[in-house]
């Protein structure tokens, strides 16, 4: 048995007045403000310096548009200054001089069979060394890696030499080749890298129904690889066509030379000319960047895509 003393006395009720309602009580915000300002002053500032950064990236290539299209007269008086004219002949005077047709020819030509060869021998190669755990995979594999840490300044002297035994100096397939070697180390690092990490399960089904080495590899491996083939080929590609060194070395020939090499004729030791420098350069970036922008979405959509669902 409780006793009294034990047992709850309840509250006393308030009276209220008739028809009066409880008023919700608003929420305490004086702790949140702090770091809601914080969050507001951080985003603010963010967009302040990606805005910055922006107009810093696309400055130059304003400038250099817009110096192309002035005279030559007008760029000497005032450099920096506001543009009276503008004209089209100075992107006609670089297009002949330059002989802008052949010389694209010829880099685009350079460009799709090194980007070829350097993909094909890669994955190639690649597919053993990330599958084999041999030591001696292992050595092959940082060979390579080694490399990617060569200059191509060390190695110019001993691949004259050696394109001259072979008779492929002033050739096509001479610089091809030569662009192919340099680039191989990376694309062996890219490929064996993405395909590590590709389950074997994969192999091992295509092998129970009887596919051979070979035939897992073109049939199961490589269309996986298409993210890592469109982050190399991007990468790849721009070396190649901004490359000056190899095709001025090793292409005597004017009608063999790429659109960088004859773009580079422009530049004098003594004096510069921007009227005649700036038009020949953005003819030569005009074909690569009509090229992205036909395929970036085919781009991204490799660079994106999931190799493994």
């Amino acid at each position: 048995m409780t006793s009294p003393l034990s047992t709850p006395v309840p509250a006393p009720e308030i009276s209220r007045p008739a028809g009066q309602r409880d008023t919700p009580r608003p929420p305490d915000r004086s702790t949140d403000s702090a770091p809601w300002n914080a969050r507001r002053v951080a985003a603010g500032l963010g967009t302040t310096v990606l805005c910055l950064g922006t107009v810093l990236f696309v400055l130059p290539f304003v400038f250099t548009i817009v110096t192309s299209l002035r005279t030559a007269a007008d760029v000497a008086r005032s450099p920096l200054g506001i543009p009276h004219s503008f004209t089209l002949k100075n992107f006609r005077d670089a297009f002949s001089q330059i002989h802008y047709g052949t010389s694209t020819l010829n880099t685009l030509l350079i460009t799709g069979l090194s980007c070829v060869l350097i993909t094909v021998l890669g994955a190639l190669a690649g597919y053993p060394l990330a599958r084999i755990t041999a030591g001696w995979s292992t050595a092959v594999y940082r060979l390579f890696i080694l490399g990617t840490s060569i200059p191509v300044f060390v190695v110019v002297a001993p691949l004259y030499l050696l394109m001259r035994d072979l008779n492929l100096l002033d050739t096509y397939a001479g610089v091809v080749f030569i662009y192919t070697a340099l680039n191989l180390p990376l694309a062996v690092f890219f490929y064996t890298s993405f395909i590590r990490q590709i389950p074997t399960d994969l192999e091992e089904a295509a092998a129970l129904d009887g596919c051979g080495a070979l035939r897992t590899f073109f049939v199961i491996i490589l269309p996986l690889l298409r993210p890592v083939t469109s982050t190399l080929l991007t990468f790849i590609s721009l070396q190649i066509w901004n490359d000056l060194l190899v095709p001025l070395v090793f292409l005597q020939d004017p009608g063999k030379r790429t659109v960088m090499v004859n773009a580079y004729s422009f530049i004098d030791p003594h004096t510069v000319q921007p009227t005649t420098l700036f038009p020949a350069a953005l003819l030569g970036v005009l074909p690569l960047f009509v090229i992205f922008i036909f395929f970036q979405r085919q781009m991204v959509a490799g660079m994106s895509a999931g190799a493994v669902k």
